[in-house]
């Protein structure tokens, strides 16, 4: 069985991986400097690669204990 893995997911993809809404991981992506932007005419669409999440998903959870 051959099955491919994707090298980079979409940011609706990665909220929903994250569990973490857009907007939010938007902020956290700006902040950061991680994720590429891919801009086609008006278009424009953030893909990240999985070291990428994982680093969010590390920077998302010390926001959250850094609130507590």
């Amino acid at each position: 069985m051959n099955i491919q893995v994707p090298k980079y997911v979409t940011q609706a993809r990665a909220s929903f991986l994250l569990g973490i809404p857009q907007a939010e991981l938007g902020r956290i992506s700006k902040e950061s400097g991680l994720g590429h932007i891919e801009r086609a005419g008006n278009e424009e669409v953030t893909y990240f690669t999985y070291e990428e999440l994982q680093r969010i998903c590390m920077l998302a959870g010390h926001q959250v204990q850094g609130v507590h």
